[in-house]
């Protein structure tokens, strides 16, 4: 169920890179505990955008909140066990698709007893099936990289699962099954995802609240098509 108070605050958010404008005055509070999209066509903001909820970059100009607190004030480390970002493109480290898991339980501190039940555990949540733990991660088709990104971020057991385009790679029953799996994490009521994705139909049936994002710039803010008909169907 959706809070009012919201998980991210941004307030005039401004970046540059290059000496290039990518965003310009943002402003939107991000609900929590529900999946945003966040949209618009190349090159509008959507990745610069995501890059600045985890502090991989800072803005320019302008404030972002995060659980009613500046965002800077927070240690990098313990952010990014609270946010976890998923890459456009799958990431996979050198071993198993177990060693994967084992650079994310490292950095949140998970024992060596309680690996293995967790281990298993996101894998089922990404929809894997846990033999694959003990294969190379070379030899996994790209769905299942991804699938595998998404069950690495979820190691660290966050409050915020940001998701750059993480469909882009794939052909649709896959992108479809993908986005299905991302819905589900979300209806729990625990977990606030953020989608960036020019692949708004994917998206939209999952999510309760749309951003748009368009030369930089905050064009739309509001709930999504989810909302309308969980409304609709009361």
């Amino acid at each position: 169920m959706k809070s009012d108070t919201p998980s991210f605050e941004l307030r005039g958010v401004g970046q540059a890179r290059a000496g290039r404008t990518v965003l310009e005055d943002v402003s939107a509070a991000i609900p929590r505990h529900v999946m945003t999209v966040l949209s618009g066509p190349s090159g509008g903001g959507k990745t610069s955008l995501l890059r600045l909820l985890n502090r991989l970059d800072d803005p320019v100009r302008g404030d972002i909140l995060y659980d009613d607190r500046p965002i800077a004030e927070y240690t990098v480390t313990e952010l990014r066990r609270r946010i976890a970002l998923v890459f456009q493109t799958p990431v996979m480290f050198p071993g198993t698709v177990s060693d994967n898991l084992a650079v994310a339980a490292e950095l949140a501190g998970v024992q060596d007893g309680q690996f293995d039940e967790l281990a298993r555990e996101v894998m089922l949540l990404a929809e894997l099936d846990p033999s694959l733990l003990e294969r190379p991660g070379g030899e996994l088709s790209v769905g299942q990289k991804q699938r595998v990104n998404l069950a690495r971020a979820l190691m660290t057991s966050p409050e915020v699962l940001l998701l750059d385009e993480p469909t882009s790679a794939l052909d649709p029953e896959t992108a479809g099954a993908l986005m299905k799996t991302i819905g589900s994490l979300s209806e729990n009521g625990q977990l606030t995802i953020i989608v960036a994705t020019h692949r708004v139909a994917e998206t939209e049936q999952y999510a309760h609240h749309a951003l748009v994002l368009r030369d930089g710039r905050l064009v739309e803010n509001r709930d999504s098509q989810a909302t309308t008909e969980n409304e609709r169907n009361r």
